[in-house]
């Protein structure tokens, strides 16, 4: 059997799949590359990657693909760090600034400014890094663990997640892990397992990235409450809306 090649996503809402991936024993043999969202889409299609945990907002992109696990990054309620921060009420926006990392993020919003908010902003798109730099703008969309340092330099912020919620009534789906190949049950069955593992444990995963960890954020809490793994029903019909949206 290949080395099984997968890509994930470098923030604190991955690191239970990266802790049960490197510490379950369940993968043997795997190349594990961590990055920002935007590059997992990136990294599957170029085929280094044979699994990704893709950004929804990039499906779309996809002629073909399958979702091979039962997990995900989504959210029932607030999830944090995925964020409008803004120094005026949205009434008032005109202009709003879109993280480089993420397409779900500047596609949410945008979805959200057109059928939710009613409102008709200009939307411009940052380069690498910049959405962490000092730099005044009106409002930014941030997402990461970047936004525990960055959203008290703004007196308004809408949490997106829960702003969809409010919209919908459904969860919202960040990212899933999907394969442009069909993947054997042999190696989707400790891959998932794997991913299982993590989830159950999230004292483990704090303990083994605590160097890591973004200051100014209550990580278990934030694993635990803001972030639900699990794709259930609920999540794939509210990513099933996302997607008609788009």
């Amino acid at each position: 059997m290949k080395t099984l090649n997968l890509s994930a996503v470098s923030y604190l809402n991955t690191y239970p799949f990266v802790y049960g991936i490197k510490q379950s024993g369940y993968l043997q043999d795997y190349n594990l590359f961590l990055e920002v969202p935007s590059m997992c889409a990136e990294r599957l299609k170029s085929g280094e990657a044979d699994i990704a945990l893709v950004p929804v907002g990039a499906l779309p992109d996809f002629k073909n693909y399958h979702i091979v696990s039962d997990y995900c990054i989504g959210a029932v309620r607030q999830v944090v760090t995925v964020l409008l921060l803004s120094h005026k009420p949205l009434e008032k926006t005109r202009k709003i600034y879109l993280d480089f990392d993420s397409r779900t993020s500047a596609r949410l919003v945008q979805v959200l400014a057109a059928s939710y908010w009613k409102i008709t902003p200009s939307f411009e798109r940052l380069k690498p890094g910049q959405a962490e730099d000092d730099s005044e703008r009106e409002a930014i969309v941030a997402i990461g663990d970047k936004t525990f340092a960055i959203r008290h330099r703004y007196p308004y912020s809408y949490d997106l997640a829960d702003e969809w919620i409010k919209f919908t009534s459904m969860p919202f789906v960040f990212a899933v892990w999907i394969s442009l190949k069909p993947v054997h049950k042999d190696i989707l069955a400790p891959f998932n397992n794997a991913l299982k593992f993590g989830i159950q444990n999230i004292e483990g995963t704090l303990d083994f990235f605590s160097a890591k960890l973004p200051k100014n954020a209550d990580c278990r809490q934030y694993l635990s409450e803001n972030i639900s793994y699990p794709l259930d029903k609920a999540k794939r019909e509210g990513l099933n809306l996302f997607l008609s949206y788009l």
